[in-house]
């Protein structure tokens, strides 16, 4: 297939997720693919082999799940917190707001540790809800909380929650394959992302890689028919990569390629190194053009950076949003209620140079310095 022959994006995706995928992720979705077949499931299980491989190896498994990023969060909450069990949620933002919405609806029993939009869930502060409520079993945080931009001290948090003999969930959805880690390391137990967002695949699945013989004692707990991790495991480990309802195929070839090309550019060591020189670029422009960043630079992430709006009367973010859009480049609103931000991604098919040319757009964008 000749690859010069699709058509290239209107704009460049700034967002963290779904982002600008090369063509090559995009040109392998253009055939069609049988779920029973095993030339399709054989392509499942090289992701399940591989995700466990990028987590580091050892005693773990992978699960794919339809749905976004949030399907497999709430499969993973629904499924490993037994009946008896209680869950603790380190939150500083949406997503990990998110996590406590979905163990409410699910009427678990839950604790909720809310360290404020913009501030940092530092271990300590974990240890003391832990002492606090021997109850608990189970500890979820989010790993790059992108409501801000904010990257959480995840192992330090996971040696406060192994010291105590408790089972550790993260939710890495936007720092996965993008980001160097190790969840044996970490301490981690259940690891939450998705197809769209480091590894650059397109929208339509999320996976968990689990420690082994944490999820083989999940049989019976879930909440849920269709959002069931234990028997979604069960059914891919022992019948070939078959999924228990229907695949979403072209999406999963798409993430097949997109791990390719992963392992092309040198690997999460290589991504991590393009992402921060991403984010240096990015900061350094704005910054030049009288941008300011929300987080301090020690908190934050690589993946995505929220920066205050502009104090100017005539500043409009849905006219600033235009312009820049009309020059190629799509930016996120903000999501903190404290504060009046937007948001600008880092990761995805774009390079420091690309990063380069935004800022010169960026420049060009701002209408209110602009005199007629």
């Amino acid at each position: 297939m000749d690859m010069n022959t699709l058509p290239d994006n209107p704009y460049v995706l700034l967002t963290p997720g779904p982002l600008s995928t090369s063509k090559g992720v995009k040109a392998v979705m253009l055939r069609d693919w049988c779920t029973w077949d095993d030339d399709y499931n054989g392509i499942v299980q090289q992701i399940r082999a591989r995700l466990v491989e990028l987590a580091g190896g050892g005693d773990y498994t992978a699960v794919l799940m339809q749905g976004s990023g949030t399907f497999s969060v709430e499969a993973t909450v629904g499924t490993v917190v037994p009946a008896d069990g209680k869950l603790l949620v380190v939150a500083n933002g949406h997503y990990g707001d998110r996590i406590a919405k979905i163990a409410e609806r699910l009427r678990m029993n839950h604790a909720l540790l809310d360290l404020g939009e913009v501030g940092r869930a530092e271990p300590a502060a974990v240890g003391e809800a832990l002492d606090a409520d021997p109850a608990i079993t189970h500890v979820a945080v989010v790993h790059c909380e992108t409501t801000t931009g904010m990257l959480n001290p995840v192992r330090e948090i996971g040696a406060e929650v192994k010291r105590r003999g408790l089972t550790y969930i993260i939710d890495a959805m936007s720092s996965f394959g993008g980001i160097p880690m190790n969840l044996d390391e970490l301490g981690c137990d259940y690891l939450v992302s998705s197809a769209n967002k480091c590894i650059q695949g397109v929208p339509g699945f999320g996976f968990v890689v689990a420690r082994r013989a944490e999820l083989e004692k999940c049989e019976g707990n879930a909440r849920s028919l269709s959002l069931d991790l234990y028997h979604q495991w069960h059914e891919m480990e022992h019948k070939n990569g078959k999924w228990r309802y229907t695949s979403p195929t072209h999406v999963v070839r798409a993430f097949a390629q997109a791990l390719g090309e992963l392992e092309e550019e040198g690997g999460v060591e290589a991504r991590f190194r393009r992402y921060t020189d991403n984010h240096r670029t990015l900061v350094d422009g704005m910054r030049k053009l009288g941008f300011s960043c929300l987080l301090p630079d020690e908190w934050q992430s690589p993946v995505i950076t929220s920066f205050m709006n502009p104090d100017h009367p005539e500043y409009d973010f849905r006219r600033f949003y235009g312009e820049l859009k009309s020059r190629g480049w799509v930016i996120y609103p903000g999501k903190v209620t404290s504060a009046d931000t937007f948001r600008i991604g880092n990761i995805g098919d774009v390079t420091p140079q690309g990063m380069g040319e935004l800022i010169h757009a960026v420049g060009e964008s701002m209408y209110w310095n602009h005199k007629e």
